[in-house]
């Protein structure tokens, strides 16, 4: 906790008070929040520029691959440079660049702005590192799960709350304008409030890059992680990039207030992420991924049932994919971090890295696959990824 001397300075694995780990996951959370504000706003946003879905549909592929490009340069600095000026001075830059975004005069503009505002709104996955680096190890599946909840709470509020605020202003600029705003305090308060920690190791930039590939190589786990939050955050992605379009149209008609609160289905998942961190704390990470890789299999075919035209089966469907993503995604988090635990920052690199190319790459097969085959060949897609995972663990298992 902070003192009117400043930050206090706590070694690794000196174990997290609840109050430090709330936190953490709020912090988590509000960050994240950034690159998911545009999804329940992506039909008046195609609307105001004149666009068709596929062409708005690109503003989260961009976002997504901006965000999996500073997985790769910004977070592993994390691991040689102070994390609470690292983070304060990344939220910054995030504030400044969602300011802009609120004036953004064309689509092309919009899409750049948000590229670039991705790339340094990597606080979450630096949020998560730090707080496995100061948990003591009895507490660190408990403690990643908690950071991991606020994550997903905050991807849920900025589904939700993009759609509220848009539709109370008229306006999805002004979710820009508040999202600038909350940045700026979040920076205040974790100025503050953060503790600071040994750096683990003094390196160069360019050696501590090379150093993520060396760790990837050598560390079978790690890759067989990958691979899961790949293709886990693709068909989850491929969902969001297209479910605003499904949910704007015939015959559901929402607007984008309902079409954000539509996300607050996810709050499932937040309570997965805890269960599942307690299972891996047990040693039962094998089995719980598989049980979480067939639910989000499983969730693609309650999805398609008529078309998706059927709310109840995508309400259904919607929450065991999340519950199944979100469960995964914790998992593989508290096993890959009880690697080399002097370089969580670039295993986190390297893990969330993946999983967001693979987010990108989600988001781009869905705007084509909505455009060509409507809402049946977004879930044909979701599935075969799916699948593919299931066949990885059945595989490995």
């Amino acid at each position: 906790m902070a003192s009117e001397r400043g930050p206090v300075r706590l070694p690794a694995d000196a174990g997290l008070s609840t109050g430090m780990v709330t936190l953490f996951a709020v912090a988590a959370g509000m960050a994240v929040a950034n690159i998911y504000y545009a999804q329940p706003l992506l039909t008046a946003i195609a609307r105001e520029f004149g666009v068709g879905s596929g062409a708005a549909s690109q503003l989260v592929t961009v976002t997504t691959a901006g965000y999996a490009l500073g997985l790769v340069l910004v977070v592993p600095l994390a691991d040689m440079r102070d994390r609470r000026r690292l983070v304060v001075t990344l939220l910054g830059i995030v504030a400044v660049l969602q300011a802009l975004s609120a004036a953004a005069p064309t689509l092309w503009a919009l899409t750049v702005l948000s590229g670039l505002m991705s790339v340094p709104a990597v606080v979450a996955p630096i949020m998560v590192a730090f707080a496995a680096t100061l948990a003591a190890p009895e507490q660190r599946g408990r403690a990643t799960g908690t950071v991991m909840s606020g994550v997903l709470v905050g991807v849920l509020l900025a589904r939700a709350g993009g759609g509220l605020v848009a539709d109370w202003a008229g306006s999805w600029r002004a979710v820009h304008l508040t999202a600038a705003a909350l940045m700026v305090g979040l920076a205040v308060v974790l100025h503050r409030r953060l503790p600071d920690a040994p750096v683990g190791e003094r390196t160069r930039y360019r050696a501590l890059l090379r150093s993520v590939a060396t760790i990837v190589r050598e560390e079978p786990v790690l890759r067989l992680r990958c691979v899961y939050g790949f293709l886990g955050f693709a068909g989850f992605s491929a969902f969001w990039a297209s479910s605003a379009f499904l949910l704007g149209g015939p015959p559901h008609d929402m607007g984008e207030a309902l079409i954000g609160a539509f996300g607050l289905l996810g709050v499932v998942g937040a309570i997965a992420a805890r269960t599942a961190g307690r299972f891996v704390d047990r040693g039962r990470e094998k089995a719980t991924t598989g049980v979480l890789l067939a639910l989000v299999l499983a969730s693609w075919g309650v999805m398609a049932v008529d078309g998706g035209h059927w709310l109840p089966a995508l309400v259904i469907g919607a929450i065991a994919l999340d519950l199944g993503v979100q469960g995964v995604q914790v998992t593989n988090l508290s096993v890959i971090y009880r690697l080399r635990p002097q370089a969580r920052a670039r295993v986190t690199m390297a893990y969330t890295g993946t999983y967001f190319l693979g987010g990108a790459l989600g988001s781009a097969a869905s705007g084509i696959a909505y455009a060509a085959g409507g809402w049946p060949a977004v879930c044909l897609t979701g599935a075969v990824l799916a699948a593919a995972a299931l066949g990885v663990w059945v595989r490995v298992g």
